[in-house]
Formats: structure tokens, C-alpha cells, sequence
């Protein structure tokens, strides 16, 4: 067999990826060696893998996503609704690690 060369990256992992989301309890995760992410709402598991390791040259070895449904608030007296927002913890292998404030490596 051949072997695996590293993944391209293509235009599609740059709309997959939205934006590190950082919380206190994403830094709590941080220390089992995971990292959460905004993605967008149409990514799929496979999708968002495929992205974090092409964009970061990390190896990603378990995605779990979440769907944070947005909230219905009040601004002077009217209704309206926040944006849902799909989330990804992304748990990388030992050793590697993502620096969120420095960027994406390209």
C-alpha cells in the first residue's frame, strides 16, 4: 500500500472551520488535549477532521459535535432570536497541540 500523503487543503476546510471558541470550559478541556471550535452548520464529523488536520498538521483521533440552539432575548420590548451555533470538541493524539491565539499555519 501506499502511503498517506498529507491532506491538501482545499478552500472547503477554511468554511468548515469558523473560529476557535473560547470559554472557560474550553480551557478546562484544553488540558485532556482537546480543542473546541465554531464549525459551520452543514459540517459533518468527517468534514471537521479532515479540516483540523489539514489546516493545523495535527492528528485528530475523535470529533464530537454539538448544537447550541440559540436563544430567544428581548431588545427594546421585541422579541428576536440568536443565531444557532454548532460547535466541535475536537480531541487531538498525544503529543500534538493547537495554539488558538497564533492563527492558522498557512
Amino acid at each position: 500500500m501506499a502511503k498517506k500523503q498529507a491532506a491538501a487543503i482545499d478552500n472547503r476546510h477554511y468554511d468548515v472551520i469558523v473560529a476557535p471558541h473560547i470559554t472557560e470550559k474550553s480551557t478546562m478541556v484544553s488540558e485532556h488535549n482537546a480543542v473546541v471550535f465554531r464549525v459551520a452548520g452543514d459540517a459533518t464529523k468527517p468534514e471537521i477532521k479532515a479540516a483540523v488536520e489539514a489546516l493545523f498538521s495535527v492528528k485528530v483521533t475523535g470529533v464530537n459535535t454539538i448544537v447550541q440552539k440559540g436563544k430567544t432575548k428581548k431588545w427594546k420590548g421585541k422579541p428576536y432570536t440568536r443565531s444557532d451555533i454548532k460547535k466541535a470538541i475536537v480531541t487531538l493524539a498525544d503529543g500534538d497541540q493547537i495554539d488558538v491565539t497564533a492563527g492558522v499555519n498557512a
